[in-house]
C-alpha cells in the first residue's frame, strides 16, 4: 500500500508530495461523486469519518521518502476526500514534524460545517476548498453529493472556516460545460466566502467530461476580477526530477515527472 507519492508538478503548489489518507486500491471514498473526477465514479459515497490509514504508517513512509525526493509542500489528497479520515489533524501534525514543509489539504469542503473537521483542517498551512455550483440544482448535477450534503450547508462551512483559519485559504472553482454559464453567480458566492485566492480550473487530466478551452476559461476569469484569481492555463509548472509511488501516480492519473514548460 503506497500512502506517500510524488512529488507531482502542481500548478498551485509547486513540487507537491502527496499523502493519501484514504488509500483505496480501487475506486474512491468520497462525500461527492463529481462528474469530472479523474478517478471516475465514487465507489463509496459517504459522510462517515473513520481511520483508513494509521498515522504511524504516514510518519514511517514520509521519513523514508524525504530522504529520496525534494518537495515544496506536503499535500493531503489522493483516492478520496481527506476530511473523511478521522486522524487527519493528527496526520497533518506528524507530516509537519517529519517533513519540515508546509502542509496543504485539498478538500471538497462538504464536511467543513463540522467543528471537528474545521479543527483538523486548522492544523494545515494551506487549505484549498471547492465551489463548482451556484445553486442546489447545479450542485446535484455536477457534484452529485451524498444525501446528507447540501450546497448552502457547504458554503456556510467554508465561511466559518475562513473566519477561523490562520493559514492560506484558497477556493477552487472547477469549470466544465455544465457550469460554465454560471460563472458570474459562482463568483458572487466566492466573494461572500472571501478566500485568499480563487483557482479557476478545468479538468486537464483524464476526465469523463471535456475541459474548457483557454479562451472559455479566460472569459470566466473576468467574472472573478479583483479576487486574486489565477487560471490553470496561465500557471507555471515546477520541475520534478525524481518521484516515488509510481503505482499510486498511475492510479491517480498523474504524470511521473513534468519539466518546466511541458
Amino acid at each position: 500500500m503506497e500512502i506517500v507519492y510524488g512529488p507531482v508538478s502542481s500548478w498551485r503548489l509547486g513540487r507537491s508530495l502527496g499523502v493519501d489518507l484514504i488509500c483505496q486500491e480501487k475506486g474512491k471514498v468520497c462525500s461527492l461523486d463529481c462528474i469530472y473526477c479523474s478517478l471516475g465514479k465514487t465507489t463509496e459515497l459517504t459522510t462517515k469519518r473513520r481511520i483508513f490509514v494509521p498515522t504511524e504508517r504516514v510518519a514511517l513512509e514520509l521519513r523514508e521518502v524525504m530522504k529520496e525526493v525534494e518537495a515544496d509542500v506536503v499535500t493531503f489528497s489522493g483516492t478520496g476526500e481527506p476530511t473523511l479520515a478521522l486522524n487527519l489533524g493528527e496526520a497533518i501534525k506528524v507530516a509537519k514534524e517529519v517533513s519540515g514543509l508546509p502542509i496543504a489539504v485539498l478538500t471538497n469542503s462538504s464536511l467543513m460545517n463540522w467543528e471537528d473537521v474545521r479543527r483538523d483542517l486548522a492544523q494545515a498551512d494551506i487549505v484549498i476548498g471547492e465551489l463548482d455550483a451556484p445553486n442546489e440544482e447545479i450542485f446535484k448535477r455536477i457534484n452529485r453529493p451524498h444525501k446528507g450534503i447540501h450546497l448552502a450547508y457547504t458554503i456556510e462551512g467554508m465561511k466559518k472556516f475562513r473566519e477561523e483559519f490562520k493559514g492560506k485559504f484558497s477556493l477552487e472553482a472547477m469549470f466544465v460545460p455544465e457550469n460554465k454559464d454560471f460563472s458570474k453567480e459562482i463568483a458572487a458566492i466566492a466573494r461572500t466566502i472571501k478566500p485568499d485566492e480563487v483557482q479557476i480550473n478545468t479538468p486537464l487530466r483524464q476526465s469523463p467530461v471535456r475541459p474548457l478551452t483557454p479562451e472559455e476559461l479566460g472569459e470566466i476569469e473576468k467574472d472573478f476580477k479583483g479576487m486574486n484569481a489565477c487560471s490553470v492555463y496561465e500557471a507555471k509548472k515546477a520541475e520534478v526530477k525524481k518521484v516515488v509511488g509510481l503505482k499510486k501516480l498511475k492510479q491517480l492519473k498523474r504524470p511521473k515527472a513534468r519539466k518546466v514548460g511541458s
